[in-house]
């Protein structure tokens, strides 16, 4: 699409709003958007333990927007506090073994709204 006043004396080359210089010699990086992040206290986490083949059993955090929230940092946190593994899936946060008590001590520590089942 070209420039409204293209070949015109009020044509103007398009400029950077950041240093001013002409868009083609502009060598500012790129502008970083943050992602908005809900609050925890607005959230209501939901624990509950499912069994899996072989008779394993996983403590499975969800109900949490997967958006809103980094649930990569979340899985880390919960994993120290709880001393286990776990992983991130389908927008929940399993974790390896029966943890719900240590699980929703921790969410509760950070200010998630916490319910079983």
């Amino acid at each position: 699409m070209g420039r409204l006043f293209a070949g015109t004396p009020w044509d103007r080359p398009p400029t950077c709003d950041r240093c001013g210089k002409l868009e083609s010699e502009c060598a500012c990086p790129p502008p970083v958007v943050e992602p908005v992040r809900l609050a925890p206290e607005t959230q209501t986490a939901r624990l509950k333990l499912e069994k899996r083949p072989k008779g394993k059993v996983v403590t499975a955090v969800g109900g949490l927007d997967p958006e809103g929230n980094d649930l990569e940092a979340l899985a880390a946190k919960l994993k120290a506090r709880c001393g286990t593994g776990g992983t991130v899936k389908d927008g929940a946060i399993e974790l390896q073994g029966d943890h719900l008590a240590a699980a929703e001590a921790a969410l509760k520590a950070i200010g998630y709204k916490v319910r079983r089942g």
